[in-house]
């Protein structure tokens, strides 16, 4: 920690040099919020700003960046992009957590300091390091750090949040504003009522309730617990012997289905309480909030989860008609992603292919494919487990990869990152990402090549950890 605090004040100072600072962040939840932790700190610092967000970095996107700004803050992005930004002559200080391509001194990045940027820190994470450094009294932002790890998945690996992000963790409850709770690990707690909550749950997937509305409500019916007084009741409205018996019941059902010990300990773990938000929204939860911001940044509203972002930290009168409206935006853009999410499914579950090492389905326009992940990753509902998943589909420069796989997965050796790196710059195209999760953009009609690649490059991986005896 105090190799990565001195390279953050460093970073702090130089960024403290420049009059105008142009923010370009990624488009997801743990780039919105990390977009929204720079953008933040710079005005409290009375420095001049502005947020980009972009999915990518290439050629044409960093001259246009050029275009608009002397001087830039990458934040959840620009470490594997140095060779473009070299070339380019920008003059920038990077927050990321990727894996980066080379070494720079302004850039603040978890595996320059021997930790893996995949659950030990995040791009929200390394960015509110340097905020930190700006200001200490910017150190509220702190929990928009959770909630970028929560959304970029952090906690998936250990069911909690570890390494750099615990720190955060406990720095964020000793002031105050966070709680960390043992619980189900399902999403909609505070949203969403009990039995849709069971009905929408694929990580894992429950015979006969997951994707099953009367199968939700008749397993609450069976185990006497009312699903409305008045109202829909909510996790958060059950009772603690309530909770404790939907919980036994579960890993009753998981034990019945075979599943294994590990993915039925996935069942509970942390869940994050914003403490200085309402209890029943999407904010008050660190999944839910993140789920809410990945909702926007899907479907090209990203200005509306930065919005609701900024609004959860500035307490203005004035901005809160403002933060409201946005708030508003982004609750739809949510419901609409979840009827996506599950028309996806639909499609997905019908057409997925098993090959030797791992299985796929192409989704070509049907799914879009900003989403196309997320839904790859759900199906292991009903697919192979023991195989990663690969989803295509089109997109305006070609296809989206996106590769999604299980930690037990990891644990025998699979490293995502790695085999789709190699299989998409071998037949043109380009992606990294994480060992358990990951995504490329490669040409159209490269995709049985691709396969073919990535197949063996997995069955290598697979190989060698058992040969290893690891």
């Amino acid at each position: 920690m105090k190799e990565i605090t001195e390279r953050a004040k460093k970073i702090a100072e130089v960024i403290k040099k420049n009059d105008e600072v142009l923010v370009v962040t990624h488009i997801d939840a743990d780039g919105i919020t990390s977009g929204a932790i720079a953008l933040e700190s710079l005005k409290r610092c009375g420095i001049e700003c502005d947020v980009e967000f972009v999915k990518n970095i290439d050629s044409d996107t960093i001259s246009k960046i050029a275009d608009k700004s002397t001087f830039v803050w990458f934040t959840d992005l620009g470490s594997g992009s140095l060779d473009l930004i070299f070339k380019s002559g920008v003059e920038c200080v990077i927050t990321d957590h990727h894996i980066p391509k080379g070494h720079y001194k302004l850039q603040l990045n978890p595996h320059e300091f021997g930790l893996d940027g995949a659950y030990e820190i995040s791009g929200a994470g390394t960015t509110y390091l340097v905020a930190k450094e700006l200001n200490p009294n910017h150190q509220d932002l702190i929990t928009l750090s959770v909630v970028g790890a929560v959304g970029d998945l952090q906690d998936s690996k250990h069911c909690k949040l570890v390494g750099i992000n615990r720190n955060l963790v406990y720095e964020s409850v000793k002031r105050g504003l966070l709680d960390v709770v043992k619980d189900l690990r399902f999403f909609g707690k505070q949203t969403r009522p009990v039995y849709k909550m069971l009905e929408y749950t694929y990580d894992p997937f429950l015979p006969g309730i997951s994707g099953n509305e009367r199968g939700a409500v008749s397993f609450l019916e069976k185990l006497g617990i009312p699903i409305k007084i008045e109202n829909w009741r909510r996790w958060i409205d059950l009772s603690r012997d309530e909770k404790r018996m939907i919980v036994s019941e579960l890993v009753r059902l998981c034990v019945s289905c075979g599943y294994p010990v590990n993915t039925i300990k996935r069942l509970v773990g942390e869940s994050y309480i914003l403490l200085n938000q309402e209890e029943g929204t999407e904010l008050r939860d660190a999944m839910e909030f993140s789920t809410l911001l990945n909702a926007t940044a899907r479907y090209g509203y990203y200005d509306i989860g930065l919005k609701v972002c900024l609004g959860v930290l500035d307490e203005n009168d004035e901005f809160k008609a403002e933060f409201d409206k946005a708030y508003r935006k982004a609750k739809a853009l949510l419901q609409n992603h979840r009827k996506n999410i599950s028309n996806g499914l639909r499609i997905a579950e019908n057409r997925i292919v098993e090959l030797e090492n791992i299985q796929y389905f192409h989704a070509k326009d049907e799914i879009i494919d900003t989403i196309v992940g997320i839904v790859a990753g759900m199906c292991y509902g009903k697919a192979n487990l023991d195989k990663p998943i690969v989803a295509f589909a089109y997109t305006e420069n070609g296809v989206k990869v996106s590769a999604r796989a299980t930690q037990r997965l990891v644990d025998k050796g699979v490293n995502l990152a790695q085999a789709i790196k190699i299989a998409s710059e071998k037949v043109g195209g380009s992606g990294g990402g994480h060992r358990i999760a990951s995504g490329a953009v490669i040409p159209r009609g490269k995709e049985d090549e691709f396969l073919r690649v990535f197949d063996r490059v997995v069955g290598e991986q697979i190989g060698c950890h058992r040969d290893s005896g690891r």
